[in-house]
């Protein structure tokens, strides 16, 4: 079977920054999953003895604990560095620009607006930013919005990293056409948008397509339900053991593409075992 990878998929900057954390702080641990990658979690455990905490009861004096990549509620990271540990900070830079701007607009008198998945950890981060947490309102769908009593004349909107970017705009353009003053910021990341582009784009020229990564990642969700749109027989895994040969029966090319907490070890695991498939 012929592979043909995406121009642009795998690591982003931020998963680069955090895994290249883990790895300086042996002996340590993560609060909440640093990535979204079961495997490359393992990784870091065998290699490097980094361990997993789901709260900050488990936190013990003179810790070395390493705050996950999509961030944790600032009520939490307060209460964290209170305690006798050391708190190596690894959230994305790009996750932490949302945030400041909620704290930033609430405190100027703005409702506020968040395109994203009220359920993932990088929204409740984001969220627990905003001064009244009422105001603060999260959406998945454009639906939504009639449903929602913004409790200010003024409205800012931000998203989650990893969503779409044409969702997001089909939101603003709903809002600024129904209020007086939006403002509006695009916090989605460049790494999201270019692997989505290069998915979009692949998935138009081949058969089949894989998509490779958490199947808790949102980007890596994203990522797939794009290449759907285009070739029907598009499949997500998270690593090699999950490839079925019956996907490639009768087909000629298959394209590969990975979501950003997906790391090369596991993507060419992937390609080695496809292009053996006849």
């Amino acid at each position: 079977m012929k592979v043909k990878l995406a121009s642009s998929y795998g690591f982003c900057f931020g998963v680069k920054r955090a895994i290249k954390i883990a790895e300086a702080y042996e002996n340590s641990a993560t609060m909440g999953p640093l990535i979204h990658n079961q495997d490359e979690i393992n990784r870091l455990k065998n290699d490097f003895n980094v361990g997993l905490y789901q709260n900050l009861k488990e936190v013990k004096d003179d810790d070395t604990v390493i705050i996950r990549t999509h961030g944790i509620p600032k009520n939490d990271l307060k209460d964290l560095k209170a305690q006798k540990a050391k708190v190596i900070n690894a959230t994305c830079p790009f996750v932490t620009t949302p945030q400041q701007i909620v704290k930033k607009m609430s405190k100027e008198g703005y409702s506020i607006l968040i395109f994203g998945d009220s359920s993932h950890p990088e929204v409740k981060g984001v969220k627990s930013y905003g001064e009244d947490q009422d105001d603060v309102h999260v959406i998945m769908e454009i639906d939504e919005i009639k449903n929602l009593n913004f409790k200010n004349s003024k409205i800012a909107t931000v998203a989650q990293t990893t969503k779409k970017k044409e969702k997001y705009l089909e939101i603003v353009n709903h809002l600024i056409l129904r209020n007086k003053e939006v403002r509006v910021f695009n916090t989605i990341c460049d790494a999201t948008f270019e692997n989505q582009d290069a998915a979009r784009d692949l998935s138009k020229e081949v058969d089949v397509m894989v998509v490779i990564g958490g199947k808790n990642s949102s980007n890596t969700k994203q990522l797939h339900s794009i290449c759907k749109e285009n070739c029907e027989d598009s499949y997500l895994i998270e690593n090699h053991n999950e490839i079925e040969n019956s996907w490639f029966e009768g087909k000629k090319l298959c394209g590969v593409t990975a979501g950003a907490s997906t790391p090369d070890w596991i993507i060419q695991e992937v390609v080695n075992k496809i292009e053996k498939i006849n």
